[in-house]
């Protein structure tokens, strides 16, 4: 079996852009006709050149090799060039390479990619979402704390048990930063507001991105304490391990972090640091589907959980359900709402979601198929990246 031909996919996410303003989605097929799909996660380029770049590696190190092959092309990738560095560029487009070939590993054994990494573990996968504004929304829920805390019964009620949110302020190009009171004021509002509406019913987790400095996050962190969250995200910029270990040992909160991380060996430099009890690989950006496995792994030894990270389309939804149902310590999945709207239109089928739970696909690879149609009726024409930071110093 040998992979003959490759086809990217550059797809506009319509209105409200849940998930980023684009999709870059692969497809491989081998000489057998098999197809399977990939996708990469938040590449800092243009995402037509984020194709390209696809295209290139496949045709560097992976065309007419066996999709079976997956650590040696995995070396070959990551040492491309003279690397062998986690490069998030580079390992943006490995995973989503990876993840196709996992697809069609998958239809050729008949089975599902966790029945090829260690079988089923869990029947049903616990689910979050973030508070989403709706049309016709008085003010924005982001930092509307009452309509924020109103929202949160809506989720309650499609079956959630745990909502995020992410009232702290902008993210900048210029963080860390010691946030204004003003910031710790609404986050604390927002924390109470929340906790009084869903009581006991459902998690809380407070995300942020990196805009703290570990002094300020220290003090964030005493005010949501009360709120009992189930997790703080990335309290800090994701370059300095060794300060978010020292918010970890400040709070009684567990830290969560992960998404601007990638391959075993940033994750390997996290653990060792104690730095979080919660990891969220974003299998479009971490190295695919095994580099995510083994860091699964890595972080069993140390009684850490997986928590895979979604703010991207339904290619890498469906490769972190795969990864979730066979890790053991899979805590919960990040949805884009109950997975419908552009995220289900995209798809061949939906990914199945019921009373707060993705239920794990049976169908083999990772149990989906892109609408090539829709793809195709839905270019992406714009010029900004798929998420972008504020360009100047939050004050």
């Amino acid at each position: 079996m040998k992979l003959v031909d490759i086809k990217t996919f550059v797809v506009g996410n319509p209105p409200p852009h849940f998930g980023g303003r684009y999709f870059v989605f692969v497809k491989l097929t081998t000489d057998g006709n098999v197809s399977g799909v990939g996708e990469a996660y938040c590449v800092p380029f243009a995402p037509h050149l984020v194709a390209q770049m696809i295209e290139d590696v496949f045709d560097r190190y992976v065309r007419g090799n066996d999709p079976h092959d997956i650590e040696s092309m995995w070396r070959r990738v990551y040492s491309s060039g003279f690397t062998q560095h986690p490069d998030l560029t580079l390992m943006g487009v490995l995973s989503a390479l990876e993840m196709a070939c996992w697809d069609i590993v998958g239809k050729e054994a008949g089975q599902p990619v966790y029945k090829l990494l260690g079988g089923r573990v869990h029947e049903r996968l616990r689910a979050y979402t973030y508070i989403y504004p709706r049309p016709g929304d008085e003010s924005d829920v982001y930092h509307d704390p009452d309509l924020a805390a109103e929202r949160a019964g809506e989720y309650l009620a499609q079956g959630f048990t745990a909502l995020k949110f992410d009232p702290a302020g902008p993210y900048s190009a210029f963080d860390g930063r010691q946030l204004s009171l003003d910031a710790l004021d609404l986050s604390d509002r927002f924390a109470r507001k929340l906790r009084e509406a869903v009581g006991n019913r459902a998690d809380l987790l407070f995300g942020t991105h990196g805009q703290m400095t570990a002094a300020s996050a220290i003090r964030l962190a005493r005010r949501l304490e009360p709120y009992d969250p189930l997790w703080l995200e990335e309290p800090v910029p994701p370059d300095a391990p060794d300060e978010m270990a020292k918010v970890a040992r400040a709070t009684s909160i567990p830290i969560a972090t992960g998404e601007r991380l990638t391959t075993k060996y940033d994750f390997a430099r996290l653990l060792q640091a104690g730095a979080a009890a919660i990891l969220q690989m974003n299998l479009g950006r971490v190295g695919g589907i095994l580099e995510a496995k083994k860091i699964a792994g890595m972080a069993e030894v140390q009684h850490v959980q997986i928590a895979p990270h979604l703010y991207c389309g339904p290619i890498v939804g469906a490769a972190n359900i795969q990864i979730a149902t066979c890790s053991p310590n899979f805590l919960i999945l990040e949805s884009i709402e109950s997975w419908g709207g552009f995220h289900s239109e995209i798809l061949v089928k939906p990914i199945q979601f019921e009373d707060g739970h993705v239920i794990p696909s049976t169908a083999p690879g990772l149990g989906v198929e892109i609408d090539e149609v829709v793809a195709s009726a839905n270019p992406y024409t714009g010029s900004m990246l798929h998420l972008e930071m504020t360009q100047n110093p939050v004050r």
